[in-house]
């Protein structure tokens, strides 16, 4: 146990060793912070580094194991309707308790906190019932994305501005650290006891579901609430010491033991409803189970600490003088090397690569998967970069962004179609909520722009691109497999092998 929580901890080191040493580059060239803030955020790197490693051995061990054998009891149960109503109630009640989604709530305008949270649970829980449903059914995934992606530009295109870009955002939020590891194995536990030839492409997807509710859910309040309003303004602490950094962490931390403890709850009480039940696990693998619990537990309220505390007042801050000078369009290329490596510090993420990995075998590596979303998201943040400096419309990003996104989809196999439209909701985790998102804020308010239409849409983007760079991916391994099939039949034809074969056959006959 000791010797994995030692692994994780080194990959911890590995995913948020480069961006910190981006932020410590530009505190000490052209973004100076100040002495406190700059302390707060170094505690935050340390923070980091602990949480995702005991979050990351916490999910393998408990989450992962919770998800894939509840899913597969429903399944087993052969009952349509309890199927429908238990995935229900398990997508609202995380959503409820998402931490992500409570700092999107206290952004939106004219909206209370209460009514957004309630309506993007509420789409997470119809759509999570759709995911599982289409699973059973063997419903493609690109019909089901194309429809509903039809819809929601058509509903954009009549809701007020302000409210398109947060829509968009609140369906990357929505998918955190919590959420990812047990749909995903959800996913999986149906469509393995499910079976048939295309079991193996469906066990992914639910996460792509997921993140279409909470948009449509924004959308329809944007129709029905008045638009006006302006954003929160992030509060930028600051400390003029180390006990005073420690009292500030002191402070937080009971929030966050009282959020995550919601977080997981829902997932707890479902997991003892049916061990009790249905599972009767023996007691060794509930022992295993219940120390992962409390790794993922521990893991996740420290990481969420080191973030708020250390990494979004100093997002914020980075963004404002990065903003504010002459040549500010230095935001572009240091936004793209931040969203480059900031990927690699999304605690789902990780999650997503080695289910990837294992579910194919290897066919798709870990490696590849995380340069994948890596190029996206630098990507993604550029152009999130050029919008807050240039006050550029997220539509002409976003419509054609998702068509190809779409287009792409006929042309890959669909196991690559579901892992893309997975991966953009992980890879808009909490790590971009609080620290590029607020980024993209300071920037945005340093530079005179509209913060509601020009810098909110980054989450949305972020989530977007990695669509188009994991499929890309898919359009070059069908390339390769189809290369490798010509050249062996090839090989067969040159050395006459099937001939030799026959003879071989005959002679033993």
């Amino acid at each position: 146990m000791n010797r994995n929580l030692v692994e994780k901890v080194k990959e911890s080191i590995s995913s948020v060793l480069p961006i910190s040493i981006i932020v410590f580059i530009l505190n000490f060239t052209l973004a100076p912070m100040p002495k406190g803030m700059f302390m707060l955020f170094g505690i935050g790197v340390i923070m980091l580094i602990l949480g995702m490693g005991l979050f990351t051995l916490g999910a393998d061990m408990s989450m992962m194991p919770m998800g894939e054998r509840i899913g597969a009891e429903l399944t087993k149960s052969r009952k349509l309707f309890i199927l429908i109503v238990i995935s229900f109630l398990m997508g609202f009640m995380i959503t409820v308790a998402e931490p992500d989604l409570q700092v999107l709530a206290g952004q939106v305008p004219s909206i209370p906190d209460a009514v957004i949270i309630g309506m993007v649970a509420l789409g997470v829980g119809v759509f999570l019932v759709l995911a599982i449903l289409r699973i059973v059914f063997q419903i493609k995934l690109s019909y089901m994305l194309f429809i509903l992606y039809a819809f929601i530009f058509i509903l954009a295109y009549f809701t007020p501005n302000d409210f398109v870009p947060v829509a968009f955002d609140s369906g990357g939020v929505t998918t955190g650290p919590i959420t990812v590891p047990f749909i995903m194995a959800l996913g999986l536990g149906v469509a393995s006891v499910r079976g048939g030839k295309s079991a193996h492409d469906d066990s992914f997807g639910l996460v792509a579901l997921c993140s279409v509710g909470p948009i449509l859910a924004v959308l329809l309040l944007g129709l029905l609430y008045n638009s006006s309003g302006s954003y929160t303004d992030v509060v930028l602490t600051d400390v003029e010491s180390l006990s005073e950094a420690i009292n500030v962490i002191l402070r937080i931390l009971p929030e966050f033991f009282k959020e995550v403890a919601l977080a997981l709850s829902p997932i707890v009480v479902a997991f003892v409803i049916f061990q009790t039940i249905f599972l009767k696990l023996p007691k060794s693998q509930l022992i295993k189970m219940s120390v992962g619990v409390i790794y993922t537990y521990i893991g996740l309220v420290i990481f969420l600490t080191g973030v708020n505390v250390g990494f979004l007042p100093a997002g914020s801050y980075l963004g404002q003088s990065l903003g504010s000078l002459d040549n500010n369009w230095v935001l572009i290329p240091i936004g793209m090397v931040m969203g480059f490596f900031i990927v690699a510090a999304e605690p789902a993420v990780h999650v997503l690569n080695k289910q990837v990995e294992d579910v194919t075998g290897g066919a798709i590596s870990k490696k590849a998967m995380l340069i994948s979303l890596s190029l996206g998201v630098a990507v993604s943040i550029g152009i999130a970069m050029i919008r807050v400096l240039k006050g550029i419309s997220i539509w002409y990003f976003i419509v054609p962004g998702y068509s190809i996104a779409l287009i792409l989809t006929f042309f890959v196999p669909p196991i690559f179609t579901g892992i893309a439209f997975d991966s953009g909701g992980v890879a808009s985790g909490p790590m971009t909520a609080t620290f590029m998102l607020p980024f993209a804020m300071g920037a945005a308010e340093s530079a005179g722009g509209n913060i509601l239409t020009d810098a909110f849409g980054l989450v949305a983007m972020v989530a977007m691109t990695p669509l188009i760079t994991i499929q890309i991916l898919g359009v070059v391994y069908n390339i390769k497999i189809k290369l490798n099939e010509r050249v062996e039949e090839q090989i067969i034809e040159e050395s006459g092998t099937d001939s030799e074969i026959i003879d071989f056959e005959g002679g033993a006959e």
